[in-house]
């Protein structure tokens, strides 16, 4: 039964136990879901959801405003990411895509980041960020199965934001949309290597 993957939705109960978990809430007679999400290995895995920063995430953001301290960047989050002139020498202009690196979130939860880098060239698409680890896959397996068979540079942001330059991104794309429109079913692998290999 800890195997099966079950699908459960807001306010249904999930552990017997207290257990403090992302997509759920807990009182004296267990642990319930707040969102729509899937129990696979006894755990508790949201299947929505919108991306709250933490340090030490790598993201992809948007250049959206340079103010006299530093830039304001979209991290595809309802919180803003903060760019320090202090953390670059590099001038960035709006609209400008970075990757980054989030390395605090301050008291109204913007993320202050830091390590940006400018992404040109590629194209950018915008997934939920639950979905992200499911992309990734174990010990990046998925991602690797991406790049191998499309020789695309992909860059895979914690926020739920993919970079996608090279080789055929076209493919890359299909195959990452596929993840997230399947990421709540098994054998998902063997289906995206068919994808990629064409056999689907």
């Amino acid at each position: 039964m800890e195997n099966e993957r079950t699908i459960v939705v807001p306010g249904e109960k999930v552990f017997d136990d207290q257990r403090r978990v992302e997509g759920g809430y807990a009182d004296a007679t267990g642990t319930f879901a707040t969102t729509m999400a899937m129990v696979h290995d006894g755990k508790l895995v949201p299947l929505k959801g919108y991306y709250l920063p933490k340090p030490g995430d790598a993201v992809v953001g948007i250049v959206k405003e340079e103010m006299f301290s530093g830039y304001e960047i979209e991290i595809n989050s309802p919180y803003e990411g903060r760019l320090s002139t202090r953390e670059t020498r590099e001038r960035f202009a709006v609209g400008e895509v970075i990757s980054a690196k989030v390395v605090d979130v301050n008291e109204i939860h913007e993320a202050i980041i830091a390590e940006p880098r400018k992404l040109w060239g590629g194209e950018i698409i915008d997934v939920e960020s639950v979905k992200v680890p499911r992309i990734i896959g174990r010990n990046a397996s998925m991602v690797e199965t991406i790049k191998q068979h499309t020789k695309s540079e992909l860059l895979v942001g914690k926020n739920g934001r993919i970079y996608v330059k090279g080789g055929n991104t076209a493919l890359a794309i299909r195959a990452i949309l596929k993840i997230c429109k399947e990421a709540h079913t098994g054998g998902l692998t063997d289906r995206v290597v068919a994808l990629l290999e064409g056999r689907e």
